[in-house]
């Protein structure tokens, strides 16, 4: 089946246009409402499809259903889910995508003068004549996560377009605040009403994320006294540099993202906020092991005694919270999740491989919550940077494995 590709392009575009950055600082949901902005976007394009049952809900939260075809009313619903928010670490507005056609090869020049290298991204070396969608260097794209909205809009329409192939209920889902640990909060699972489920969050093409991290948040609070300098002798208790030393005393040559990769865990301590009264040290904890994030709350736990004991007066408190667990866990239960995606790709005669993510996905939640949900590639690369890019020719990859997958589990009854 041929696959629009100046459409899903230009699909591509028209969503990296519209500005969505998460704000982890507000308490609204969605953190920003130009999220809404994207979401009724999309509905509009879905109800102009032809899609069923298309509405933006209460909380920018976009549904639809492209109908079973066939004799396939009764196989198992597919659920397919991206989401709309950037993430707040880079500059995520006014992004101006720069297209170009037929790589060459070599190192990328962007129009801020930064540059997209060989070196940092080595995906690059097998990517010759295809096209890739940059930025201009001062903001991220925003393919985290529009190349996987993208796709599927275009899976919507194609299967839309070609009744004649057979395959079950496809749910489609666009969720908010991804990128801030809230994808999952507003999703109803009985309205959702599906089998199994897959996030087209991922990088590059043909792999499958059967694995992320599980992962806790933490917060060091450190209540000192607050006076004047000037008679601060003896009375003064400094939250800040309590605060400061704490981070000083947790590992520095292990067990930090700087210094880990594979399957080895890490304690990050991203944030110091406060002033002498009151100071607080964010941090998140992330192991494949369950059990590590157990020991890393207790090294929190520990270190903050030994603060505590070497400032007289400071108090700290460590409060730990739970955000996700490790995808493996749920999908034991629904093997057929990666074993039939695994089969899409050798139905196309591709090759598939299995991965691990050092990180985590709406589909981590949906599958604690009970829904079966791996990740698949999305042909992001460079995300949360302003070298971010995307490949459309592994977009349009991602759309043949989908429409393959959908192809085999109507083929799955319920």
């Amino acid at each position: 089946m041929q696959i629009n590709r100046q459409r899903l392009l230009d699909r591509f575009l028209r969503y990296v246009g519209v500005d969505t950055p998460a704000d982890p600082h507000s308490s609204s949901y969605p953190s920003s409402a130009c999220q809404r902005d994207l979401a009724e976007l999309l509905a509009g394009e879905l109800s102009a499809m032809g899609a069923d049952d298309v509405h933006v809900d209460s909380n920018a939260l976009v549904w639809a259903t492209v109908p079973a075809t066939g004799d396939c009313r009764n196989a198992a619903t597919v659920a397919l889910v991206s989401h709309l928010d950037v993430s707040p670490e880079a500059p995520g507005t006014g992004v101006k995508p720069q297209v170009i056609e037929s790589y060459a090869g070599g190192d990328i020049p962007l129009p801020a003068g930064n540059r997209i290298t060989v070196a940092d991204c080595e995906s690059l070396k097998g990517m010759q004549g295809k096209t890739l969608i940059t930025t201009d260097g001062t903001t991220l794209l925003g393919g985290d996560d529009k190349a996987g909205v993208a796709i599927i809009m275009e899976l919507a329409e194609t299967l839309i377009e070609n009744p004649h192939v057979s395959h079950g209920p496809v749910r489609i889902l666009f969720t908010c605040d991804e990128e801030i640990g809230h994808g999952t909060d507003k999703i109803d699972l009985q309205k959702l009403s599906a089998t199994v489920g897959y996030t087209i969050d991922g990088g590059g093409s043909g792999i499958l994320d059967v694995e992320t991290f599980s992962a806790d948040g933490a917060t060091v609070t450190f209540t000192g006294h607050n006076i004047h300098p000037s008679i601060g002798k003896d009375r003064m208790i400094n939250a800040v540099r309590a605060a400061a030393d704490f981070v000083a005393m947790l590992p520095k040559g292990h067990c930090t993202p700087e210094t880990t990769d594979g399957r080895e865990g890490f304690i990050h301590a991203h944030g110091i906020h406060g002033g002498v009264g009151r100071a607080e040290v964010t941090l998140i904890l992330r192991s494949f092991d369950e059990a590590d994030l157990t020991e890393y709350a207790e090294t929190l736990r520990t270190t903050a005694a030994r603060v505590v004991g070497q400032t007289p007066g400071v108090r700290a408190d460590v409060e730990v919270r739970r955000q996700y667990r490790n995808l493996a866990e749920g999908l034991r239960d629904v093997p057929e999740a990666i074993t039939l995606a695994e089969q899409a790709f050798v139905n196309l005669g591709r090759n598939c491989t299995r991965a691990i993510i050092r990180g985590g996905t709406d589909g981590s939640q949906l599958t604690e919550k009970g829904l079966p949900t791996p990740n698949l590639s999305s042909g992001q690369h460079n995300i949360h940077s302003v070298t971010e890019f995307a490949c459309l020719d592994e977009m349009i990859e991602a759309v043949e494995h989908l429409v393959e997958l959908t192809k085999l589990w109507g083929g799955r009854r319920v």
